[in-house]
């Protein structure tokens, strides 16, 4: 999350410039500018999220199971490899996911002790109906982005 609420003006960083010769301004104008606008979408995706009873986190699993169609399920080290979050926050949302059925656990075929992951019916019909609407938000930001 980016925190500052408001970007330097142009004759600050033609300062800073001045004392640090390395820095590009025009780089540095544009991640400060593109690291806001990242983050007042990151912001209205929480909120909408939270109003589906979900995080982020919770939706990224989703989508990552739900697109594995040709597997059965993915075991849990696999979800991990494909998000950034520590091993405890995972075990932890997998579990939650799982006590709410909107995830499910098989038996692994070749090894019995390991558990494959999959997205129940009711997972994956939550999924469905959230994603319109992320779509949907994800377009108006790009819009204003793009009128701006």
């Amino acid at each position: 999350m980016f925190f500052l609420k408001e970007l330097p003006d142009r004759k600050t960083l033609e300062t800073y410039q001045q004392r640090f010769p390395e820095m590009h301004l025009e780089n540095v104008e544009a991640a400060l500018t593109m690291l806001k606008q990242a983050s007042v979408l990151m912001r209205e995706l929480d909120n909408y999220f939270a109003s589906h009873d979900l995080s982020q986190l919770r939706y990224l699993i989703m989508v990552v199971l739900d697109r594995e169609q040709k597997k059965q399920g993915l075991m849990a080290s696999e979800i991990a490899e494909r998000l950034d979050v520590s091993r405890p926050v995972m075990t932890r949302t997998l579990q939650n996911l799982l006590a709410e059925k909107l995830l499910e656990t098989d038996e692994h075929g070749e090894d019995k002790r390991a558990k494959l992951i999959s997205l129940t019916a009711r997972g994956r019909k939550k999924l469905h109906q959230v994603l319109p609407g992320y779509y949907r938000l994800i377009d108006q930001f790009m819009r204003e982005q793009q009128a701006t």
